[in-house]
């Protein structure tokens, strides 16, 4: 995930990579251990908009 790279390549402290995102100490934790399933679509967006990643959805038929 793009936002574990920029979290790591920045140098950051869990607690500085958290008040940058606008989240919990523990939820950078979540994330950076990989735990995706315990956070939400739109949780996972706002993150990498905060983080300065592009966000694309593409939807296709099945």
């Amino acid at each position: 995930m793009e936002q574990i790279a920029v979290i790591i390549g920045a140098g950051w402290k869990q607690v500085d990579a958290a008040a940058h995102c606008g989240v919990t100490q523990p939820r950078v934790d979540d994330l950076l251990r990989g735990r995706v399933s315990r956070f939400s679509l739109d949780a996972l967006v706002n993150i990498a908009t905060a983080l300065g990643c592009r966000v694309h959805v593409e939807l296709q038929a099945a």
